[in-house]
């Protein structure tokens, strides 16, 4: 058996990537502060995006939220049990299999996540070009 070199990365691999994930910090940071700004805690905001961004071809479930959120299973059950207490979503028999439920929003959350969803989008207009750049550096590394 012969032993593999590894893969030698240079110093801008190394400066790219630290950059991105500096750049995805940045942002993660903003939607944490926007969230609790609006009243939410961010899992709450996390969880009210994914259900409305969902496609409408196959319902949203617990499972698929927990699946979008990378969560367990439980931990969708306790966040989806917080939106409903606090009026931001429910659970509705899903047509085409009744024994499922599917989630949706209220319009409480609907007008909510929209606003949200305009400042988060601004924010991301902003460091877009600087991603971009980013990630055109990553794509001629290969």
């Amino acid at each position: 058996m012969s032993e593999t070199q590894p893969e030698r990365l240079s110093q801008t691999d190394y400066e790219v990537l630290a950059n991105f994930r500096y750049a995805l910090r940045q942002f993660t940071a903003f939607s944490t502060r926007a969230a609790q700004a609006a009243g939410l805690p961010p899992q709450q905001h996390q969880a009210l995006l994914a259900i409305k961004g969902h496609a409408q071809a196959e319902a949203m479930t617990i499972g698929v939220l927990a699946e979008r959120l990378l969560i367990a299973p439980q931990t969708a059950t306790e966040l989806v049990n917080r939106l409903a207490e606090a009026g931001l979503a429910e659970r509705v028999a899903d047509p085409h299999d009744r024994r499922r439920h599917a989630l949706a929003l209220s319009a409480k959350a609907e007008s909510l996540l929209n606003s949200m969803t305009l400042v988060h989008l601004r924010e991301l207009q902003q460091l877009a070009p600087s991603l971009v750049e980013l990630l055109q550096v990553l794509n001629r590394a290969d």
